[in-house]
C-alpha cells in the first residue's frame, strides 16, 4: 500500500471516529415503575395537639401511634437533615426549648 493511500485510509478512519463521537445517543426506554410503591400511612393531622408541648419519650410514642408512622425523626434548631421523602416517617421540628414547632410526614 502506498503512503498516500495509507494516509487517505487513516484520515477516513479518523473522520469516521469523529462523526461517531458526535452522534446522538439512542433514546433509552423509561425505567419501569417499581412493582411495590412505598405507601404513605403517616398522617400528621392527628398529631397537631402536640404543637407547643415539650417533647419527651412518652409524647414521641403517642405521636407515632396517632399518626400511623413507623418511626419519628426529631429535628432540633440548626440540625442538618436529609431531604429524602419517607412517607412512613413523622418529622417533628423543635424550638430551642424542646417544644414542638412543626409536625409533618416525610
Amino acid at each position: 500500500m502506498s503512503p498516500p493511500r495509507r494516509l487517505a485510509c487513516a484520515l477516513g478512519l479518523l473522520a469516521a471516529g469523529l462523526f461517531a463521537a458526535c452522534a446522538q445517543p439512542s433514546a433509552m426506554p423509561p425505567a419501569p415503575a417499581p412493582s411495590n410503591p412505598v405507601s404513605s400511612p403517616c398522617d400528621a393531622q392527628p398529631a397537631q395537639f402536640a404543637l407547643g408541648r415539650v417533647l419527651d419519650a412518652g409524647l414521641t410514642e403517642q405521636l407515632r401511634a396517632r399518626t400511623g408512622a413507623e418511626r419519628v425523626r426529631v429535628v432540633r434548631p440548626g440540625e442538618m437533615v436529609t431531604m429524602e421523602f419517607d412517607g412512613r416517617r413523622l418529622t417533628v421540628e423543635l424550638d430551642a426549648g424542646g417544644r414542638v414547632l412543626k409536625l409533618r410526614c416525610g
